[in-house]
């Protein structure tokens, strides 16, 4: 006897599991749209003030989610929400950066330069007594850094290093391909670190 061998068997699927909120969401229940907020809000606040810093930075993630609940209807749904999403996201941060741009072409300030002294003049009066100071200061370093890379660069870096996302995901979000990113993310390491080392920290 001859055993019969099925031949259609189903390969397992991933679902998105943000998919069933906004099915309802476009059903009309607000309460879903509120949990798709929940669930994401950190890692957009993360992702923006990574890329725009601190200032302004409530209003940022209203607006991510403003363009996504008034955009949901045109949301795919064979792709990711998530992804989505950090699209939206790296398009209100770069129209911040443009926004900007364009402030301190017109009003020249040196209140940055006044506040990297500060920082500086604090952490040498304290030397190495309070952890914390040192710590506060490599991360006004990093920022810094992160500020002097190329949009393209710093959104590369910022997405895979610190976000932690997927190189194909980035890839999509901001619509390039994966080999771009992975030159990307080689350009905005090495100018981090050039950077680092400049200030004089041990890599």
């Amino acid at each position: 006897m001859f055993k019969t061998v099925t031949t259609n068997i189903e390969e397992p699927s991933f679902t998105d599991p943000d998919l069933q909120l906004v099915q309802a969401c476009l059903q009309g229940d607000p309460h879903s749209f509120k949990r798709l907020y929940q669930r994401h809000q950190n890692k957009v606040r993360s992702t923006l003030y990574q890329l725009c810093g601190s200032d302004g930075l409530d209003d940022l993630v209203q607006d991510v989610f403003l363009r996504a609940w008034k955009g949901l209807s045109k949301f795919r749904q064979s792709a990711q929400f998530s992804t989505w999403l950090y699209r939206i996201a790296f398009n209100v941060a770069s129209d911040r950066r443009k926004a900007l741009a364009k402030m301190r072409s017109r009003n020249i300030s040196v209140e940055d330069e006044q506040l990297e002294n500060l920082s500086d003049d604090a952490i040498g009066r304290e030397g190495n007594s309070q952890p914390g100071l040192n710590q506060m200061h490599y991360q006004d370093l990093m920022q810094r850094g992160l500020a002097n890379l190329s949009e393209d660069h710093r959104s590369v870096l910022v997405l895979h290093d610190l976000e932690e996302m997927p190189q194909k995901d980035i890839a999509e979000i901001l619509s390039i391909p994966v080999g771009t990113v992975k030159s990307r993310l080689f350009h905005a390491r090495s100018a981090i670190r050039k950077f680092l080392e400049a200030q004089g920290v041990e890599l």
